[in-house]
């Protein structure tokens, strides 16, 4: 697949919303467009236009751009079933067990609450990507604003189940806080150790630390390592289940 086949594009303080397109029909599909105008710009820049809107959850920072988008390029939205009734303006909705295909490119649903409580994934196997919204980050997760510790745990280690080339491409910008943070749980993880020096450089440069992948996730991010007796070792939990464990992490994530 083309290198510029998804496409990044930074939008507010720290989000990012992506393009992607089928390089052999050309269907082009943005996930969660925040605001319509730099998706507008990059489009044109690149001569596209736009056939498929996708929706990981509700919040605004994800879908405010759904109504311009819609209107100019008349693109379908596609959202999660169980959020339907907040995105609004919708045309397809799905739940884990679907299939959305964007030219001959199919993403697997898989349901991921905790985060909001309809949270859904995109899963694009052919393309090696997975586009998460806000349940998991680079070296982090997100807050539980409608969810419970248990759902996101469980919700997590889904992502686990990718292959671990899978390219990670989440809805924010957050890798260095939360590489910083990581190491204070796992603070003798030599491979989090040299990670968190990389992306310290990235942005110094101002660089991107998306797509990781999810093998780098499963050896160095501590949302996704609840279950590691390691973690939990270090933090002086050990023999507590993994659903504790994660809880106390996104707790001391909260108050990091």
């Amino acid at each position: 697949m083309p290198a510029d086949d998804i496409i990044l594009i930074p939008n507010r303080s720290d989000n990012y919303i992506y393009l992607l397109r089928c390089p052999n029909s050309g269907v082009t599909a943005v996930i969660d467009p925040g605001d319509a105008a730099p998706v507008i710009k990059e489009l044109s820049k690149r001569g596209w236009s736009l056939d498929i809107i996708i929706n990981t959850h509700h919040h605004n920072d994800h879908v405010g751009g759904n109504a311009e988008l819609k209107q100019k390029f008349g693109a379908k939205i596609i959202c999660p079933t169980a959020e339907a009734a907040k995105i609004g303006n919708l045309d397809e909705t799905v739940a884990e067990g679907d299939v959305v295909k964007v030219g001959d490119l199919e993403a697997r649903i898989y349901d991921v609450p905790g985060h909001t409580a309809g949270h859904i994934a995109f899963y694009f196997p052919a393309v090696s990507a997975v586009f998460s919204g806000d349940s998991l980050f680079a070296l982090g997760c997100g807050r539980l604003f409608e969810g419970t510790a248990e759902q996101m745990w469980h919700s997590l280690i889904k992502f686990r189940t990718l292959p671990v080339d899978t390219r990670l491409y989440c809805g924010h910008e957050y890798t260095l806080s939360n590489a910083r943070f990581a190491l204070t749980i796992e603070p003798e993880n030599a491979a989090l150790q040299a990670r968190a020096s990389a992306i310290e450089t990235l942005r110094k440069a101002d660089r991107p630390t998306i797509p990781s992948t999810i093998g780098e996730e499963i050896d160095t991010n501590p949302f996704l390592r609840a279950d590691v007796p390691a973690v939990g070792q270090a933090m002086g939990m050990s023999g507590a289940p993994a659903e504790i464990v994660f809880t106390e992490i996104r707790h001391r994530k909260d108050n990091f």
